[in-house]
């Protein structure tokens, strides 16, 4: 019989999982031992800051998720201080700022794609609401020294769950970032690998095309987040960054020269002679014996011979054959390309290679994303306020702390996913409420309250979230389970307070709503549609055409930009209706054309002319402007007369036959992507 993933993981754990687990166990019962020594107001904080850093384990991730706690937390104390000495006598106002300083940060991290700088702006956002919201519920203990002991009891428990984390996380059973990410490396590689060859074939479909496509961008978006990480794992780390940076880079150079064979291929075979029908065969063969050997130095030595062979197809073939010329210099340019990427991964597996720095890849800053974001929390925030001042119940609170920090750490998610990872969340306090009432609770009001006790009956609920967590497809049962678990029983030196039934159904209660109004939040605020997003990722990518000329690092900066927009455009045409994947093969001419321009620039360097330059520049916008036109179903005849003119211009200068043909080459297969984008696009339209 065939498990679930749910039953797997509770049925059949792994050992991996048993030693997050028992490292989930330490490191909390860690937290709330110091955070009770030192007789904390509120332990249980501390307790909360550990689970959150159980997130991925590796030693990296966590010592970087830690520091951006611990920044986020000083940043909201201060916030929470300045707020309360500024509107101590105005309570509407005071939550009215925090609500803004909430939207703000909600809005900021919808500009990052790193969970752990997500969690930093969450914590910089939250941390002011505990300090104020905790001051407001006593107004009459509210004196400058009282709100500076609340600001610093919080702060102080929430950097001391993180430390407890770290601490654990480095001594006990390590996990590095650098093993994940070889392991991530090897898939990269071999997926490319397995995309070239499928793009290279003439009987491949435009589905399986698509889908090697999307598993690339998924998988090079979370290699490039952990990477971020892997420079704090020792002096070895930014070595492995930088290998990482660059292999993200080249892949997408891959994904983008390869385009120009399939294409043409499938669109334009009469242009390719029987000698480059030839050629691509065998690069294809190539590029699957490489995916099939898994060795590093077979794939290596496949890709030089492969490169060798080219080099002397392109001394074979003789003048006048422009487009010929040009498409062999471009699968030079492919197979250099995969050369770093097969050496960026040899630097992942071996400390002694040293890669030159890269750019790693950026996320797409969209402020109608931010903006929604930031409205989403801020509502959410001033829902509960609304609640808790009409209620005066103080457990009302709850729902202005806990829903807002799932609002901004899952509001990247696509809508069908958030939906799914909220219900099981919702399940998951579910179940924590019965298991803090009659198990925990009940134990405990019948214990001797020493803290051995404490922890042997809290230790069981723990496990079980615990082991939750260390799986992705229960990881949101897990943190439902763990969190509103903890404070329900908040655990402390005094626990007398915790063993009024009736106090603890209200948590729940209220931790219940909240999370239920967070989902109702964002199946109604959606922000923008689908085909307002796609057209402005479009816009941005002819934004960027004509910016490229400006930095020095051209390629790769351009790659660095394109990744993360690439993964958008894909998920926003899967999301689609219609599901053709026109806008994401758009987005793929865009990046095509990006590296046509760079790579136009070089063929040029040796030009000294000066009247090249304004007519570069005016083809420059002319591509751009063609790449808009032609994501509207438009030609745009400048790009032809533009062309037309550098090219007239060159061939006045000292440029070799060759550097001519592959220019002149190089023209017209441009025209002949912007001729069929056009077509195809001009035919969606008209569907619609």
């Amino acid at each position: 019989m065939t498990l679930s993933p749910v039953q797997s993981v509770f049925l059949t754990p792994d050992k991996r999982t048993l030693i997050f687990a028992i490292k989930g166990i330490i490191s909390m019962t860690l937290a709330l031992y110091a955070a009770m020594y030192l007789n904390l107001d509120r332990p249980y904080w501390a307790l909360i800051s550990a689970v959150f850093l159980q997130i991925r384990p590796e030693a990296g991730l966590v010592i970087e998720k830690g520091l951006m706690q611990i920044i986020g937390t000083l940043i909201g104390g201060a916030v929470g201080i300045a707020i309360l000495q500024a509107f101590a006598g105005y309570p509407e106002l005071a939550i009215l700022s925090l609500a803004l300083w909430l939207g703000i940060n909600a809005g900021f991290s919808a500009m990052v794609r790193s969970i752990n700088f997500i969690y930093a702006f969450a914590m910089a956002g939250i941390t002011p609401c505990l300090v104020v919201l905790l001051v407001m519920v006593s107004p009459a203990t509210a004196t400058s020294d009282a709100i500076f002991q609340v600001a610093q009891s919080r702060v102080s428990e929430i950097i001391l769950g993180a430390i407890c984390a770290m601490l654990v996380s480095l001594l006990l059973w390590p996990q590095t970032v650098a093993s994940g990410l070889r392991q991530q490396a090897r898939i990269v590689i071999n997926q490319t690998l397995d995309y070239l060859a499928q793009e290279l074939a003439p009987e491949g479909s435009h589905e399986q095309r698509h889908q090697f496509i999307d598993n690339i961008l998924e998988q090079l978006a979370a290699f490039n987040d952990d990477s971020s990480a892997v420079v704090y794992e020792g002096p070895e780390g930014p070595g492995r960054g930088r290998a990482a940076n660059m292999m993200c880079n080249k892949v997408l150079s891959l994904l983008a020269v390869v385009q120009i064979f399939g294409r043409l291929q499938r669109n334009h075979p009469e242009q390719l002679s029987p000698a480059l029908h030839t050629m691509l065969q065998e690069l294809r063969h190539s590029f699957a014996q490489m995916s099939a050997s898994r060795d590093y130095d077979e794939a290596y030595q496949l890709a030089q011979q492969q490169r060798r062979k080219l080099i002397h197809l392109r001394n074979q073939l003789p003048c006048g054959q422009p487009l010929q010329n040009r498409l062999l210099k471009v699968a030079s340019e492919l197979i250099s390309d995969l050369v770093m990427v097969l050496k960026a991964y040899d630097a992942l597996e071996n400390s002694t290679t040293q890669m030159s720095n890269a750019l790693a890849l950026r996320p797409h800053r969209d402020p109608l994303v931010g903006l929604t974001t930031g409205f989403r929390t801020a509502v959410l925030f001033l829902i509960g306020a609304g609640i808790w001042i009409g209620t005066a119940a103080s457990s009302a609170l709850m729902l202005m702390i806990l829903p807002v920090i799932f609002s901004m750490m899952m509001a990247r998610l696509p809508l069908t996913l958030l939906m799914v990872v909220l219900r099981r969340l919702l399940v998951g306090v579910a179940i924590s409420t019965p298991l803090a009432i009659f198990f925990a609770l009940n134990l405990l009001a019948q214990s001797s309250g020493d803290f051995e006790i404490l922890i042997l009956v809290m230790a069981g609920p723990f496990f079980i979230g615990l082991m939750a967590l260390a799986n992705r497809p229960t990881l949101p049962y897990g943190l439902g389970l763990c969190i509103p678990f903890v404070i329900l029983v908040r655990p402390a030196n005094d626990m007398s307070y915790a063993f009024s039934i009736g106090y603890t159904l209200s948590n729940a209660f209220a931790i219940a709503v909240g999370v239920t109004i967070l989902y109702w939040l964002f199946k109604l605020i959606t922000g923008p549609g689908i085909p307002l997003m796609q057209r402005r990722l479009i816009q941005a990518t002819a934004d960027d055409l004509l910016e490229i000329s400006e930095h020095v690092e051209q390629e790769d900066w351009f790659n660095a930009r394109m990744g993360d927009r690439l993964l958008r455009l894909a998920n926003y045409d899967k999301a689609a209706a219609d599901n053709a994947r026109e806008m994401t093969d758009l987005g793929l001419t865009g990046l095509n054309l990006g590296h046509i321009s760079v790579r136009l620039r070089r063929l040029l360097q040796s030009v000294s002319d000066q009247r090249l330059e304004p007519l570069l520049d005016n083809w420059q916008q002319a591509l751009a402007q063609a790449f808009l036109a032609s994501s509207k179903g438009q030609q745009y005849p400048a790009f032809k007369t533009s062309s037309t003119a550098l090219l007239e211009a060159i061939h006045e200068d000292q440029l070799s036959p060759e550097q001519l043909e592959m220019i002149e080459g190089m023209f017209t297969r441009v025209s002949l992507t912007f001729e069929r984008t056009a077509n195809t696009m001009a035919q969606k339209i008209v569907n619609a």
